[in-house]
């Protein structure tokens, strides 16, 4: 039989150049971070018959070629910076220059096994938008910060007009981001529903419906362990370490954490109910507020698979993905 060979390359992205090498052999090439260089990059790639390509992480310099990339029928892998680092340490390789950041994405790109589909790509000017809108929201948390430690009445009044506008400016952007989320028919269903669940308000369904596109293809618990919000054991011999959360989306985890306050102590039945039996278990705040975050998270993962609107009162049925979320 005749054997097949992938060939793969690895690009390391900055704000001006790209440097690209292939896994199969010491050639590279380097090129602009312009539309220009992304050309250069294309024939490249075509000429040496690549196939996956893989790139880090640049806080949003990658975003382009990546695009670039798809559009012309590349599986493109877009690692985060510390899964290509901790290749590194394990091969023991310690030096770190472009070039070689380019041969270690290359090698983890032909290493990967399971190549997850590319986001929807309408999500990406959305996302773009609420980060402006969390920005805002950060800048007003700011300025009231601001406020409480001032004493003067002249700049304690700049500071209210100053939040008084950028709040008024944060709900003009939201109402312009789900209108442009309900000019698709298939988006605008998927808010309705996760927007359905005692809790989740529309800042909150947004955050989720375009920070967590896999929303309702996950089970429970990878869901979970995608937005942050999974207990890992911490164990070892006969010693019984604490159960912390760890990595994930930190935005996305963030809005639910945000959301779970109110929720388990007014709008949601079920997460009082758990956040109430948490307590009396001897359960810090924080550790059942995290809790009512993970089960609320579950809440419109179940809703999203199951695709009808949320039953109040109700225990959300399983859905056909395995190992579904269930209430308890």
């Amino acid at each position: 039989m005749a054997k097949h060979t992938m060939i793969c390359a690895g690009i390391d992205a900055a704000k001006l150049k790209l440097d690209a090498a292939l896994e199969c052999c010491s050639e590279r090439l380097r090129v602009d971070n312009t539309p220009a260089g992304h050309k250069a990059l294309l024939d490249w790639l075509r000429r040496h018959q690549v196939t996956r390509v893989g790139i880090e992480a640049s806080g949003g310099y990658e975003q382009a070629v990546v695009a670039e990339l798809r559009r012309n029928g590349f599986v493109v892998i877009v690692f985060q910076p510390g899964r290509v680092r901790a290749y590194a340490m394990f091969h023991l390789k310690r030096a770190k220059n472009d070039n070689i950041d380019a041969d270690l994405i290359a090698i983890c790109t032909a290493a990967v096994k399971k190549i997850h589909a590319p986001p929807d790509p309408r999500l990406a000017p959305f996302a773009e938008h609420l980060t402006m809108i969390d920005q805002i929201v950060e800048d007003i948390a700011r300025h009231k910060n601001r406020l409480e430690t001032c004493r003067d009445a002249r700049i304690r009044q700049v500071w209210k007009e100053e939040i008084a506008r950028l709040e008024k400016h944060r709900k003009i952007e939201l109402k312009s981001l789900v209108a442009a989320i309900r000019r698709h028919q298939d988006l605008a269903v998927r808010l309705d529903l996760i927007n359905s669940v005692d809790g989740i308000g529309l800042p909150t369904a947004v955050a989720i419906l375009v920070r967590v596109p896999e929303i309702g293809r996950l089970t429970r618990e990878q869901v979970a362990a995608l937005v942050g919000l999974a207990p890992y054991d911490d164990d070892s011999g006969g010693r019984s370490g604490t159960r912390h959360i760890a990595g994930g989306r930190k935005r996305p985890r963030s809005a639910l954490y945000a959301a779970a306050l109110p929720a388990s102590m007014r709008w949601n039945a079920q997460l009082i109910a758990l956040y109430q039996r948490l307590i009396a278990a001897g359960k810090l705040h924080k550790v059942a507020l995290v809790a009512c975050a993970r089960k609320l998270l579950i809440f419109v993962n179940t809703v999203v698979a199951r695709g009808t609107p949320w039953q109040r009162h109700q225990n959300p049925r399983p859905s056909a993905i395995p190992h579904a979320a269930t209430a308890r």
